[in-house]
């Protein structure tokens, strides 16, 4: 039986040990910023993108995976034998999914799956990471395929944004016009739903969104025995850890986690970002 290559995409921002321990292969997005192009997480870093990004006049835009890159690393990892399994970003955020889709019809007859999983940041990275421990302990193409299938309705997250003009611009969110009328101090808390960004609610203040997203999480995991928690942000630490601090306290999680909102990602929703997300065993 071949042994199973996992492959996901940079929205996901794993830690680095993570990806070296597991062998998680990892397809950069791309950042425009001005004159210049950036490999998400590899030309440009997270800790430098928000830095950069709270002086700047000009907000970055994005590009998918293209179907090259896929087919290059496709190639690679066939011809050394493995069977593949590609996990990436909602097709309802990106259109990467569809790149290695057309990528994929190059190997007709190769033990090559790819798939949507209608997940983004560590909520796609919570079934990478369960995917690619069962392919290192020896599971088929078709039971990290089914067992990434499995772990979808495990997953949630919820997130909150410092400033709407983010989210605004880049289209990602259909209620973001609306809510820019609002009070400036609102801050909407959203979750992906279906595989797409939709407002759960909106608070009064910032304490009140990290607050209430524990409420949800609280909501959604009850009756659960253990779960897994991740924190990420985007230049946002001291609120990133109080909200870490608070998930232990609440839920004694099995495995915690805390990582970066991706630039691509970033982007999109802006510096001041905090997000959790979950895993249900």
């Amino acid at each position: 039986m071949k042994k199973v290559a996992i492959i996901t995409d940079s929205s996901a921002y794993l830690p680095d040990d993570v990806i070296k321990e597991l062998g998680i292969h990892v397809v950069p997005l791309t950042l425009h910023w001005e004159e210049d192009s950036y490999r998400d997480g590899e030309d440009i870093r997270a800790e430098e993108f928000y830095a950069r990004l709270a002086g700047s006049d000009t907000i970055p835009t994005t590009s998918q995976v293209t179907v090259n890159e896929f087919t290059k690393l496709f190639t690679s990892l066939l011809e050394e034998d493995y069977a593949v399994l590609a996990l990436l970003l909602s097709s309802g955020i990106s259109g990467t999914v569809e790149s290695a889709l057309q990528a994929q019809t190059a190997f007709p007859d190769a033990p090559l799956e790819v798939m949507d999983s209608r997940l983004v940041s560590m909520a796609l990275g919570w079934m990478v990471i369960g995917v690619a421990r069962a392919a290192k302990d020896g599971a088929s193409l078709a039971e990290c395929k089914a067992l990434a299938e499995a772990i979808y309705p495990k997953i949630g997250v919820y997130f909150t944004v410092d400033t709407l003009k983010f989210l605004n611009k880049g289209g990602r969110i259909n209620t973001a016009k609306r809510l820019m009328g609002a009070a400036l101090n609102i801050k909407p808390i959203m979750e992906i739903r279906d595989g797409k960004i939709e407002l759960v609610e909106s608070v009064r203040t910032r304490k009140k969104a990290l607050g209430r997203m524990l409420e949800l999480v609280e909501g959604d995991i009850a009756g659960c025995e253990s779960v897994r928690i991740c924190t990420f942000h985007a230049a946002a630490e001291q609120d990133n850890q109080a909200l870490m601090a608070e998930a232990v306290a609440r839920f004694n999680p099995v495995e915690t986690l805390t990582t970066f909102v991706s630039p691509v990602i970033g982007a999109h929703t802006g510096p001041g970002t905090v997000s959790i997300a979950y895993q249900m065993d």
